[in-house]
């Protein structure tokens, strides 16, 4: 007769086996995993209501905070870089394990997934591109918004691009100011496998301009048509995620899912 120690013992080595064979129907479940990536000035804050309707649909979503952003304003430096805020969600997607990830950018956002697509691309299911920037290999955000101009001494200077909308005494969560770096470092993407990811680019389209106006001026959208990219859009300004955060929810899924646009 095995001793109540062998018959726990017994157990304990059992777990991993029956974890592994639950895995494929957790896996099999319909359910993403997603990755959200903010836009400049912002934090992972932007995305939490967003996020809390995707999760109470079972979906396990990261909002990644990149760093001298958000909760992280206390590591805030000039020395900030985009290839910082790249090392940030490529160690969220390694350091937790993560697969078969939905990797969405927003905004600035859209360099910052532009290169942990070229860097893991065997980690991500799809790239969603959400009124986001849709830089070349080797292209600054500044390249793409600042036609070859210099950074204006105004809004850009001593090392950050400063907000005005940040007052000083402000409760959290609020915007803060952002590393010039952050913007006028290249981004890479020459990886073969990074350029055939599915990927979908979202305009948000605010009242008033139709979606022919928007495609002809959005350069992100143009872009994405040369890719052979999805294309969605949805009615809004550019935080759109902030207006109506469930509609920006249902979205996401619907694009990670494959299923065609709500009515």
């Amino acid at each position: 007769m095995a001793t109540p120690f062998r018959r726990i013992l017994a157990l304990l080595c059992s777990l991993p086996l029956l974890a592994a064979l639950a895995a494929p129907a957790l896996a099999a479940d319909g359910k993403k995993t997603f990755v959200m990536v903010h836009g400049a000035t912002a934090g992972g804050w932007e995305w939490k209501r967003t996020a809390r309707f995707l999760t109470d649909e079972g979906h396990t979503v990261y909002r990644v905070t990149l760093t001298g952003l958000g909760e992280r304003e206390h590591l805030n430096s000039t020395e900030v870089d985009l290839e910082t805020h790249i090392n940030d969600v490529v160690n969220t997607i390694l350091f937790e394990d993560l697969h078969d990830v939905v990797l969405t950018g927003h905004s600035y956002g859209g360099m910052v997934v532009t290169g942990v697509m070229d860097r893991i691309p065997e980690r991500l299911a799809h790239v969603i591109f959400l009124d986001a920037a849709v830089p070349e290999d080797g292209q600054s955000l500044w390249d793409i918004f600042g036609a070859n101009q210099p950074l204006p001494p105004d809004r850009f200077k001593d090392g950050f691009m400063q907000v005005p909308w940040v007052k000083p005494g402000d409760k959290p969560p609020y915007s803060v100011k952002h590393s010039i770096k952050c913007f006028s470092q290249p981004v890479s993407f020459r990886n073969p496998a990074a350029r055939a990811l599915p990927a979908t680019y979202v305009a948000f389209v605010p009242e008033g301009q139709t979606l022919e106006e928007r495609a002809k001026m959005d350069r992100g959208w143009q872009r994405a048509q040369e890719r052979g990219w999805g294309i969605r859009t949805f009615p809004g300004g550019h935080v759109a995620q902030q207006e109506d955060p469930q509609g920006v929810a249902r979205l996401i899924a619907e694009i990670a899912e494959g299923r065609p646009a709500s009515k």
